[in-house]
């Protein structure tokens, strides 16, 4: 089994792909622009979040789920510099996790509110 995308119920997925796009480097792989506007967006190496709103379920409220419930973490070779270009960029700051290994963790929210992680790992989770 490999993992094919991840799902998200969200308000707005026109503006949330266009956000993910232009500022986390997500590449547009699939429009349906059906009722539902489903985005597929992938990074570099084919990971895919599916954004869409479907009436069917509600939009869950992200700001106010704990952000440790919920994340999407995305590697980065400079992770201040892209905690400072998303927070001018709309994003929120939320926490750093600094551990004495040498990582560096931050957690940001999205401008819809979901919780976004920016990771840069003293050891790689892959390669």
């Amino acid at each position: 089994m490999l993992l094919e995308h991840f799902a998200l119920n969200v308000s707005d997925p026109v503006a949330v792909a266009a956000w993910y796009q232009t500022h986390l480097g997500l590449k547009l792989v699939r429009h349906l622009p059906e009722s539902n506007q489903t985005h597929f967006l992938a990074d570099a190496r084919g990971g895919v979040i599916e954004l869409y709103r479907n009436p069917a379920a509600p939009v869950p409220v992200y700001a106010e789920m704990h952000h440790l419930v919920l994340h999407l973490a995305f590697e980065s070779a400079d992770p201040d510099a892209d905690r400072d270009r998303l927070l001018a960029e709309g994003a929120t700051f939320v926490e750093a996790v600094l551990p004495p290994d040498g990582s560096r963790l931050y957690m940001l929210r999205d401008p819809w509110g979901l919780a976004l992680q920016l990771c840069r790992r003293a050891r790689p989770l892959l390669g």
